[in-house]
């Protein structure tokens, strides 16, 4: 399972992190976050001690959705040393998210 982050721990767990980190930023009332919830676990799963991969419900924390101009959902954004490396807007192919991650390794 993907990590749950929240506003409070988007610093530690995402901009602190010595791995590569994709965050799916998402919200429960939101149809194409539903289909890209089960693809973004199975990466966490089989990237698990390579990369740090989350998702953070923007209705319950705008903090750091605000901050990276979210506003569309679902948003995956791809971190490397606290920095943005790469975002997608919508939903996607797990290749596609796997792809972006794999550039960054």
């Amino acid at each position: 399972m993907a990590l749950e982050i929240t506003d409070t721990s988007f610093e530690e767990l995402v901009l602190k992190s010595d791995k590569p980190v994709l965050v799916d930023f998402w919200a429960t009332w939101c149809g194409p976050c539903r289909m890209v919830a089960p693809i973004v676990d199975e990466i966490s799963e089989e990237y698990e001690g390579k990369a740090v991969v989350g998702k953070i419900d923007v209705d319950a924390n705008q903090e750091f959705a605000a901050k990276y101009g979210v506003r569309n959902i679902p948003t995956v954004l791809i971190f490397k040393n606290g920095e943005v490396v790469d975002k997608q807007v919508g939903a996607a192919s797990k290749k596609a998210y796997v792809e972006k991650l794999e550039a960054v390794m």
